[in-house]
């Protein structure tokens, strides 16, 4: 039997990695609720920054009808750095890891806020499903951050989710993070 050739062994072995990589990436995930990653992302930035805190978190891929997805992105802010970092966070592991380039005015996130699925009930109910069932639409974005969307209320935290429809304008909807009341609603 003649040996096979060192590269020609390497290039198998190389292979046999990327198809396994690829039937890890493509075996289902578990959707999670927003809050069941936030102590991975949330270990990952005291590593990076003893003082970071949470500023933002956004879905990363699709949610669904429970609130749940199988990605969710959680931003993190050093006042010590004046950095942002953001930690993807998918299967209970972070799975991306970086800085962000910009300027945020970002103050933390209030420490209660309702759940991703309570939040998406709320928004469900102040238009969300009309506006999926009259437009075709779809639940694109569901955010968490503090101090946007909300003039009565500046500085509250606040869930606000974006529903896009092929027939037109996108739906707002921005949902308290306190006690899931529908704050505002808007086309745009």
């Amino acid at each position: 039997m003649t040996p096979t050739p060192r590269p020609a062994r390497l290039a198998a072995a190389a292979s046999l990695g990327l198809l396994v990589a690829s039937a890890a990436l493509a075996r289902d995930v578990t959707p999670f609720a927003a809050r069941a990653g936030l102590e991975t992302a949330r270990a990952g930035a005291i590593a990076w920054a003893p003082d970071a805190h949470l500023v933002y978190l956004e879905n990363d891929e699709a949610v669904d009808e429970h609130g749940a997805t199988p990605r969710w992105g959680y931003l993190f802010y050093s006042p010590g750095q004046d950095k942002l970092r953001a930690y993807s966070i998918r299967d209970g592991k972070i799975v991306a890891a970086e800085f962000v380039e910009m300027q945020l005015e970002a103050p933390p996130l209030e420490a209660h806020w309702i759940d991703s699925g309570e939040a998406l009930a709320a928004a469900e109910r102040g238009a969300g499903a009309r506006f999926r069932h009259e437009h075709r639409g779809r639940l694109k974005t569901m955010l968490l951050m503090r101090g946007a969307f909300d003039e009565q209320h500046p500085d509250a935290t606040t869930w606000t989710f974006v529903y896009a429809s092929p027939e037109g304008p996108s739906l707002f909807v921005v949902v308290d993070a306190q006690d899931g009341a529908v704050r505002r609603t808007w086309r745009g």
